[in-house]
């Protein structure tokens, strides 16, 4: 059986690696045990009438598997989980909170965490960026002030580590290098465990080696703005 085909960047700028939204994907499939394949993209080619028919918006990652093809990292990684064994609870209320916290993690925690990246990190020679970023980044402290209540002590979000904490961990690893998640220790500590799962060493360490490709000619390019779902 010939198995799924994933895509992915062959370049990216160095803060953008180990972000890029093809590392959830290869996260779950390596936490399932499915096999996959990698086919990379040169940066701009993305945008090409081929890539939009798989991916009408122009960005990674998308997931082949024969017929059926899949955008957007959410959909795929809730496709792997209930393709495989372990991401998912067997009762179907503890499938449903999973998928849940699925939801919380691309909507209520990073909404306002996209909102800060843009802020801190494309926005910040803007005029308007002295005076916006506090406020920014205190939306994202609410957040996490909600979260960190939440867990509490608990080692995951509802039982046994799930798709749901998968999402939830690589969405606070865009946080790295603010020390916003550092200022929650039960949140940092729950960061560390998702980090420390074998399968998501393996899933980062495929996503870094394929970075073998050019940067392109365009600076434009650079900003990385929405290139990846």
């Amino acid at each position: 059986m010939t198995p799924p085909v994933i895509t992915a960047y062959d370049w990216v700028p160095d803060f953008a690696r180990g972000l890029v939204r093809d590392l959830p994907v290869r996260w779950a499939l390596e936490e399932t045990g499915q096999p996959y394949t990698v086919r990379y993209l040169p940066q701009g080619s993305q945008k090409d009438p081929a890539h939009r028919a798989l991916q009408p918006f122009g960005q990674v990652p998308t997931y082949q598997d024969g017929d059926l093809v899949l955008f957007e990292s959410g959909a795929i990684v809730l496709h792997i989980a209930e393709s495989g064994s372990g991401l998912l609870p067997a009762d179907p209320a503890g499938r449903a909170r999973a998928v849940q916290w699925m939801f919380a993690a691309l909507n209520s925690v990073e909404l306002p965490i996209a909102g800060f990246g843009m802020a801190s990190l494309f926005e910040r020679d803007m005029p308007w960026a002295k005076d916006r970023l506090p406020i920014v980044r205190a939306r994202v402290q609410d957040r996490l002030d909600d979260l960190a209540a939440r867990l509490g002590e608990a080692a995951w979000l509802d039982g046994d580590f799930s798709a749901g904490d998968l999402m939830m961990v690589c969405t606070l690893r865009q946080l790295r290098g603010s020390g916003l998640v550092e200022a929650y220790p039960a949140l940092a500590a729950y960061v560390a465990r998702g980090q420390a799962r074998p399968a998501f060493g393996r899933a980062l360490d495929a996503q870094r080696k394929g970075f073998t490709g050019q940067p392109p000619h365009s600076a434009a390019m650079l900003a990385m703005q929405g290139e990846d779902a």
